[in-house]
């Protein structure tokens, strides 16, 4: 090898050896950027997807209410009045990424155990909220329909109570505050929380078009009714009633009663216009009540239902058979049963067996 070949050989061993600190130095460095950016990453992964609801809960599964109307600043107070999560910094930060601020919508929302903050986050981001079912089955008083449908949407009872008892909305759906209860179709119906007063009327009102069939609405104009009066006169038999396969007759004596001009002497008129269900025997002093809903004293039908009548009572009505019965009266077996009569000696018979049968159990 030449002096200056051997020169240079030298030179880069010497370049090499003063190299190798520079190089580990980079690697390291380069270890702990990649180190720093897998904790970095690992953080904002827990921050994001790690789940984030309170395991304390009582249940696997919450639900929070977000009102109409409300902000961000108000979803942040609901979340912490509910104790719902574990950690509320790391969930509004990703709501800050994720700009729910401005994205606020109102409803019930179903919260799982398991939720991280962008689940969450997109949940509610989203407006899916879960429906509320709402389970309508017969309600004797209007207030008492209120106030359980009150405690199943966010409009209150008195918001319902109010929509009900507007002349000027319901006469645009042939209603009025006396009959507007006919709307209800009893049934299990979903609805979103946050649904309002009107809102929750005129679903109902679109049920009640869709249970009216034209084979419905036939058969209530060859009986000679409206379909709010059938709705009445179904309230009636509800309550006369468990018996599916007896409504049909009971409907019929009531029908009959009417197309003679008959007082109908309906004994669940009455409870209904004391407001006392707890009555199991009308006499004397509970007919004397003046009241537009008493058929002791007033002819024809009462002015709204005095119920929320089932289905089942409805079609009884629609569906009942010719007969000639005009008097009905509870069988003294208890059985839930009626005798009926033709002729009023014949009732006479039968309510003292009844009346007797009361005695015996010292029912007054």
């Amino acid at each position: 090898m030449s002096p200056a070949a051997k020169k240079r050989s030298s030179t880069n061993k010497s370049k090499n050896r003063a190299s190798r600190p520079v190089h580990k130095f980079l690697w390291a460095l380069l270890g702990v950027s990649l180190l720093s950016l897998l904790v970095v990453g690992y953080e904002l992964y827990q921050r994001v997807y790690k789940s984030n609801v309170s395991q304390q809960l009582a249940e696997e599964v919450t639900y929070l209410y977000i009102p109409t109307a409300s902000n961000y600043a108000d979803v942040l107070e609901l979340i912490q009045a509910e104790n719902l999560l574990q950690n509320l910094a790391s969930f509004e930060w990703v709501a800050q990424q994720l700009k729910y601020p401005e994205a606020v919508k109102p409803g019930r929302y179903r919260i799982e155990k398991r939720m991280s903050n962008f689940e969450l986050v997109k949940l509610l981001g989203s407006g899916r909220q879960e429906p509320v079912k709402l389970v309508i089955n017969r309600f004797r008083s209007r207030h008492d329909f209120y106030a359980a449908i009150g405690r199943k949407l966010e409009a209150d009872s008195t918001e319902i109570e109010a929509i009900f008892s507007d002349a000027v909305y319901l006469r645009s759906f042939g209603f009025t505050p006396e009959d507007a209860m006919a709307v209800i179709v009893p049934n299990t119906y979903e609805l979103y929380w946050n649904t309002n007063a009107q809102e929750f009327f005129e679903r109902m009102w679109k049920e009640y078009k869709s249970f009216w069939t034209e084979d419905r609405k036939n058969k209530a104009t060859a009986l000679g009714l409206n379909l709010v009066e059938v709705m009445k006169l179904a309230a009636i038999v509800d309550e006369e009633t468990n018996k599916d396969d007896e409504k049909g007759v009971i409907a019929r004596v009531y029908w009959n009663r009417l197309q003679m001009g008959m007082l109908l002497q309906a004994d669940p008129t009455v409870r209904f216009a004391h407001q006392d269900f707890s009555i199991k025997r009308v006499t004397g002093k509970h007919l004397r009540l003046q009241s537009p809903y008493n058929t002791y004293q007033v002819t024809g039908l009462p002015p709204g239902p005095i119920c929320t009548p089932s289905q089942a009572s409805i079609d009884a009505v629609l569906n009942s058979q010719p007969h000639s019965y005009l008097y009905f009266c509870a069988k003294e077996d208890f059985s839930g049963y009626h005798n009926f009569a033709i002729t009023y000696p014949e009732h006479q018979k039968n309510a003292r067996l009844y009346q007797q049968a009361l005695a015996k159990l010292n029912i007054r």
